[in-house]
């Protein structure tokens, strides 16, 4: 890249703990700058990619405290100060990947600082609900305090920030109204073009998604409950339990099949009639891979859904014709509507214009863009010093 060759370059990570879209994203990183050093809070070795995993990879005193990998969201007042540990005087690019803290490391003046974003801390400034409404009131009382004190630290922090490039358009209205930024937007890698041949309907229905509160499957068990509308989940997480106990008359026509690899995450999309997306994301990457499969998206009309599904009824323009159905509100008859249409107008959804709209959030197509942003920012950078 454009004078950047013998520059000293640090990718800053919030936490290396398992490959998630993330750190799909840190991958390419990597892959553009393979001689930085990422520095992070915590790594759990063996838990990312080969290519993130061969990197010179710096951790903070977190790493030290017995048990840190399976409960550092626990230590949470303690990210600022851990972030702000690091030592970067000696870096000319900071390039962080940030959705909690890892945006507030502390750059040196002298250097280039460009924040790739996934979000504003999300449990600080908008889902506090979604992520701690079943904790007990003495703990959310607790939590709130802390998590004041991360907002006023979240903002202070982004002094050093030269640029932020938002993962949607969602989240770049997020920065402005939460932090009075203005970001960029470069769409996230998505896995795309991975379809077996002979996409089939096998007469289900799908979820791809981490069983946690916000990712809202719970609508989706209760309104596949009143259908009895054949669902399938796929996925781990906190609340496995009780969507598992909500099923308390057993009936078949939900299954629950934790997580599982890729190969056989694509067999299933591949057989699915349609994907079904209840929550609010801020990007989701899982509607598009559905829509990589041929697959349309049945999705809450809310977040990064709006900037990823073409809805039936908005299909008109141009000749892309529709991905998916929206509804809107988040309610079991809502969704069950939403299926409803788009049983009715199955006929509508095409394989080829699904999939093309797909092909948009390519992965060699965020590396370029990414690539070129770097080196254009970097070259007004060495221009102005």
């Amino acid at each position: 890249m454009h004078g950047m060759d013998k520059s000293r370059i640090a990718l800053v990570h919030d936490w290396l703990t398992g490959m998630r879209g993330g750190e799909k994203c840190l991958e390419v990183f990597c892959e553009l700058f393979p001689k930085a050093t990422v520095f992070t809070l915590i790594h759990k070795k063996g838990s990312v990619s080969p290519v993130i995993e061969g990197m010179d990879i710096r951790t903070s005193f977190l790493q030290s405290i017995p048990g840190i990998e399976s409960h550092y969201r626990q230590f949470l007042p303690l990210f600022p100060s851990a972030i702000e540990s690091f030592d970067l005087s000696d870096y000319d690019l900071v390039l962080s990947s940030s959705h909690c803290v890892a945006k507030g490391v502390r750059a040196p003046e002298s250097a280039l600082h460009i924040c790739y974003c996934y979000t504003p801390m999300r449990y600080a400034w908008k889902f506090f609900d979604e992520y701690f409404a079943k904790e007990g009131p003495l703990k959310r009382w607790f939590i709130r305090k802390v998590m004041s004190h991360m907002r006023k630290w979240d903002t202070r922090s982004n002094k050093s920030i030269d640029y932020f490039i938002a993962i949607s358009h969602n989240v770049k209205n997020r920065i402005r109204d939460f932090y009075g930024s203005e970001a960029d937007v470069i769409y996230p890698p998505v896995d795309t073009g991975k379809s077996a041949p002979g996409i089939k309907d096998e007469g289900y229905y799908l979820i791809v998604s981490a069983l946690v509160p916000y990712k809202r499957v719970d609508l989706a068990v209760k309104a596949f409950r009143e259908t009895g509308r054949r669902l399938l989940v796929i996925g781990e997480g906190t609340e496995l339990g009780s969507l598992r106990g909500s099923l308390y008359d057993h009936k078949s026509n939900i299954e629950f099949l934790g997580w599982l690899d890729d190969e056989s995450l694509g067999r299933y999309y591949d057989g699915c009639r349609a994907l079904i997306f209840p929550g609010e994301e801020d990007f989701g990457i899982v509607p598009v891979e559905a829509q990589s499969h041929g697959k349309p998206v049945i999705a809450y009309a809310a977040g990064g859904a709006l900037e990823t599904v073409i809805p039936i009824n908005n299909s008109s323009d141009g000749e892309q014709g529709p991905t998916g159905v929206f509804f809107f509100e988040q309610t079991p008859s809502a969704l069950n509507r939403a299926v409803d249409i788009f049983e009715a107008s199955a006929a509508a959804f095409k394989e080829d214009r699904i999939m093309e709209n797909a092909a948009r959030f390519g992965r060699d197509r965020f590396k370029r863009e990414i690539a070129d942003y770097v080196s254009l920012r970097w070259k007004k950078h060495e221009d102005t010093e």
